[in-house]
C-alpha cells in the first residue's frame, strides 16, 4: 500500500504492474515514469515493464502479477478509499480472470474499505464481471477513462457493468466530451494532464462536463488544471473546488 497525493482517493493498491499504451490518453501517462524510476530503485516488481523511447520511458507491454499483495488490504484497520492498480489496468488482456477474482475475493473480505478501480477496457470489464462468478460488491466502484470525445463508447460499456458506483474519470482531458451520455454514471473526476508534456486542457471542456453532470445528477470532482506545474495551477474552477463525491447508491445489477 502507498499513502498517495491523488485527491480522490486515501491510498493507492498495486496487485498488478504493467501495461500497454492503448489511445491518446495513455501518451504521458505518470506510471511509466514512475514505473521506470521503481525499476531503477531496485524494486523487481518493475523490472522490464518500460523501455526508453524518445528520452522518455514506455511500457513495453509486460504485465506483472503480484499474488503476495494480495493480502495487503486485510493489514489496514483504518477504513480507506483505495484506488486499485494505480500502476496498470486489473482487466488488460493479459491480466487472467481467475487472477481478477482473487482481487474480487480480497475486496469482499475487506468490506471496511471502499476500492476504486478505473479501466480503459471497460468493455473487458463488462465481459468479465457480468459473469456468475462475480458478484456485486456495494464498496467496491467501478470506472472508465474517457480523455475526448473518440472513446465514448467507453461508457456504454461502463453502462453494462453490474456495479454499486459506476464513474468516469476526464483525465487528462485532451478534448472536448460534449454530448457524452452520464446516464447511470454516478460520480465524473476531471482533471488536466500533468508533466512535462502536458498537453493543454480548454476551459470550456471542463465546463461542458460540469453542466452534463448537474444534468444527470452526477457528482462533480474538479482534481486539477494540470500543466508542467500543476501546483501552481491549482485545482480551483469558478472561484471554489469541487470534491464531490458519490451519494449512497442503489445496487444496479
Amino acid at each position: 500500500m502507498a499513502e498517495t497525493s491523488i485527491e480522490w482517493t486515501d491510498a493507492t493498491w498495486n496487485p498488478v504492474a504493467g501495461c500497454t499504451v492503448l489511445t491518446a490518453g495513455c501518451t504521458n501517462c505518470y506510471a511509466m515514469r514512475m514505473a521506470a524510476r521503481l525499476e531503477a530503485m531496485g524494486q523487481e516488481k518493475y523490472r522490464g515493464l518500460t523501455r526508453k523511447s524518445g528520452g522518455r520511458a514506455k511500457w513495453t507491454g509486460r504485465i506483472t502479477l503480484d499474488w503476495k499483495a494480495l493480502d495487503i488490504p486485510a493489514r489496514w484497520s483504518r477504513p480507506r478509499f483505495v484506488f486499485v492498480n494505480s500502476m496498470s489496468d486489473l482487466f488488460h488482456t493479459d491480466v487472467p480472470a481467475d487472477f481478477i477474482a482473487a482481487v474480487w475475493k480480497t475486496m469482499e473480505a475487506t468490506p471496511q474499505h471502499t476500492y476504486q478501480i478505473l479501466t480503459k477496457r471497460p468493455d473487458r470489464m463488462a465481459e468479465i464481471l457480468t459473469s456468475s462468478a462475480f458478484k456485486v460488491l456495494p464498496n467496491v466502484w467501478l470506472g472508465t477513462s474517457v480523455e475526448d470525445s473518440r472513446v465514448l463508447s467507453r461508457l456504454d460499456d461502463l453502462r453494462l457493468v453490474p456495479a454499486a458506483v459506476r464513474f468516469a474519470s476526464f483525465e487528462p482531458l485532451i478534448g472536448s466530451v460534449r454530448g457524452a451520455n452520464l446516464n447511470d454514471i454516478h460520480w465524473a473526476i476531471v482533471g488536466g494532464e500533468s508533466g512535462p508534456q502536458a498537453r493543454p486542457m480548454d476551459s470550456e471542456w471542463v465546463h461542458e462536463i460540469e453542466r452534463m453532470c448537474r444534468a444527470h445528477g452526477t457528482a462533480f470532482f474538479f482534481k486539477q488544471w494540470g500543466g508542467r506545474n500543476k501546483k501552481a495551477a491549482g485545482r480551483e474552477l469558478n472561484g471554489r473546488t469541487y470534491d464531490e463525491m458519490p451519494g449512497e447508491a442503489q445496487i444496479s445489477c
